[in-house]
């Protein structure tokens, strides 16, 4: 599927973006264009404005149910030492706690409120993993097939061999580079080719183009590989099994079965094709559903949305021996990556989301609940960051036990 006919919520023109004005919280106002707009400090702003930037379309919710329970964020400032100040100190743009299905906690960076949207960056490669959980359960997708058998145009590519469960692991072998700070880059690239930066002499016409340019740098399901191609990979591999846009299923089979309050959007490029790997957007509220969504086996306020075996095998974690030696594993010693899900591996069986810039979705099955965080952090990445978000989010599941 390479055609759209679908509306699009904003389609700037560049010019227009680059000439835009925004005005962060609490920052004067300055111009951000299409190569600044996620950089510091304009991503205070923008990140809830994505879609003033770059093209974007509807994820229609359904009915919402409401999620709201007792507010005990006093509860959590007695029991989190200085919980203000280190939300401020990772550029929180909104935190909310959700414990048996209930928000118990939430907190909101001034000018942001419950109902604004934000960028997930990463975290919607698990959102998109959920989504593939669901087809499989269709019986529309075999996870021990190649994704060649699904999209033939990707037969010689690094992807082509592969097995759809290789590719929801990350265990494919690609030439591939995920630096974000390097201009030359591989995900520099995919960005551009996205619509989410300036374009360059040279630049695949579309993310089809670009993933089939992608060839293998090695041996299939061996080693964990973090690569953000392989949910666009995913996101086609919807398409190609339900013959409709990404954000149409995602609509149809997640989020109007989650009791959304509100709409999501997902950027998409010049063919109408879906940004999976980190372009959707939505409030921290209904993000906290998908968090809850994890925790009750699949079921969400409309109806069973994944199957229960589906999320236990996501919950219990991949193969650590592939992660071996990752960054990843600096962090959390003995983790691992299944079905676009991160786990810790550690005593408590924490599983999480992340996105660059401090995005997350943490759960924590012992007390059930899961915790939410948006932020505009600096830079896209840090060790120490994910260590105090990891103290953080471990703190606050506990506080009410």
């Amino acid at each position: 599927m390479t055609e759209s006919n679908v509306a699009v919520t904003s389609m700037p023109e560049a010019a227009k973006a680059r000439g835009r004005d925004v005005c962060a919280r609490g920052y004067e106002a300055m111009p951000a264009t299409l190569d600044t707009w996620q950089d510091a400090p304009h991503n205070r702003w923008t990140f809830a404005h994505v879609e003033e930037f770059v093209p974007s379309v509807p994820i229609r919710r359904g009915v919402s149910r409401e999620l709201v329970g007792a507010d005990q964020l006093a509860a959590f400032r007695r029991g989190v030492e200085d919980l203000d100040a280190r939300l401020a100190a990772t550029w929180s743009d909104a935190v909310v706690v959700v414990r048996e299905g209930k928000i118990v906690g939430e907190w909101y960076a001034e000018g942001f409120k419950p109902s604004d949207r934000h960028l997930l960056m990463s975290v919607s490669k698990s959102v998109c993993g959920i989504l593939i959980g669901a087809l499989i359960d269709d019986g529309l997708i075999d996870v021990g097939r190649a994704v060649g058998d699904y999209i033939p145009e990707l037969l010689g590519s690094a992807f082509g061999d592969a097995t759809v469960q290789q590719v929801m692991d990350m265990t494919v072998a690609v030439e591939y580079d995920e630096e974000y700070t390097d201009l030359r880059s591989h995900v520099r690239a995919h960005d551009r080719i996205a619509g989410w930066r300036e374009r360059l002499e040279g630049d695949a016409a579309d993310t089809y183009e670009f993933l089939r340019s992608l060839r293998s740098a090695g041996p299939l399901g061996e080693v964990f590989q973090y690569c953000s191609a392989n949910t666009d990979v995913l996101a086609w591999l919807i398409e190609a099994v339900t013959g409709r846009r990404f954000h149409e299923v995602l609509s149809e089979r997640v989020w109007s079965r989650l009791g959304s309050e509100d709409d999501a959007i997902v950027t998409v490029d010049s063919s109408g094709f879906a940004f999976a790997n980190g372009g959707i957007s939505c409030t921290a509220r209904d993000l906290a559903r998908i968090g809850t969504l994890m925790l009750d086996e699949g079921v969400a306020a409309g109806g069973r949305v994944v199957s229960a075996e589906w999320v236990r095998e996501t919950m219990a974690g991949g193969d650590p021996d592939a992660a071996r030696g990752s960054a990843f594993q600096a962090i959390h010693p003995g983790g691992s990556y299944k079905n676009h899900w991160w786990s810790t591996g550690n005593e408590r069986g924490n599983v999480y989301a992340v996105g660059i810039h401090g995005q997350y979705v943490w759960l924590d099955a012992p007390t059930s609940t899961a915790v939410v965080k948006f932020s505009s952090a600096p830079e896209p990445l840090g060790r120490t960051m994910n260590l105090d978000h990891a103290r953080l989010f471990t703190e606050l599941c506990q506080v009410l036990d």
